[in-house]
């Protein structure tokens, strides 16, 4: 074979190669990486590893044909409050996406609406200010604090998601039957507030087509 045929190979392979790494590149660079950043409800509280709310929304993502990496953010027990004392720390470089599940541990200690309106904005504006695209899932309150006090915390999660163009679920337990925990035995685990592994399954169908949308915003 002579020394041209030989460059010319050569000169294939290299071209072929650097085709090959371009893809490779490209499939890289196209894969999303989302914190779930919440409390328990994301850490996976009294659930064996794998029934929990993030592997359950990563292999439901993955089946609908997503590449994408979801990351525990959830930290058990955590207030709005704690959600803004770790946000900047959790947005690590390679973070294009969050899903914020927080504000349950507040209306159970009573916390003024207020306060969490003002961390979970914290919270967004932080994720914003990165280039991060966000999905809040909103809670609602118990009336134990009356009327007045539900309504404002209700209210809060599309309050704070309109006024900086974050998605928003209305609802985390919008994929569960009903809202009377009397009614949720089959679903719930022995505390009455945190799902099982059937319970987690049916909230991560009905937050699915939303964290579709947030990856949607991602890719442009």
């Amino acid at each position: 074979m002579s020394i041209a045929s030989q460059y010319g190979i050569s000169t294939w392979r290299s071209k072929a190669l650097a085709l090959v790494f371009g893809l490779i590149g490209s499939v890289s660079a196209a894969e999303t990486t989302i914190v779930a950043f919440g409390d328990s409800l994301i850490h996976g509280f009294g659930l064996p590893q794998g029934d929990g709310f993030v592997p359950q929304m990563q292999a439901w993502l993955t089946a609908q044909g997503k590449d994408v990496t979801v990351i525990n953010g959830g930290v058990s027990g955590d207030t709005t409050m704690g959600g803004l004392s770790r946000v900047a720390w959790t947005l690590t470089p390679e973070v294009d996406a969050m899903i914020v599940t927080l504000g349950g541990n507040d209306f159970l200690r009573g916390l003024d609406p207020a306060a969490s309106k003002a961390n979970i904005t914290g919270i967004v504006e932080t994720a914003k200010a990165q280039g991060v695209e966000v999905l809040l899932t909103g809670m609602q309150a118990p009336g134990n604090y009356g009327p007045d006090y539900k309504a404002a915390f209700d209210a809060l999660y599309g309050e704070v998601a309109a006024a900086n163009d974050a998605l928003l679920a209305e609802s985390y337990f919008a994929g569960l039957p009903s809202e009377d925990p009397a009614q949720l035995g089959a679903l719930m685990q022995a505390d009455g507030i945190h799902p099982n592994r059937e319970g987690v399954s049916l909230i991560v169908e009905a937050l699915g087509p939303h964290v579709l949308e947030l990856i949607a915003r991602v890719e442009g």
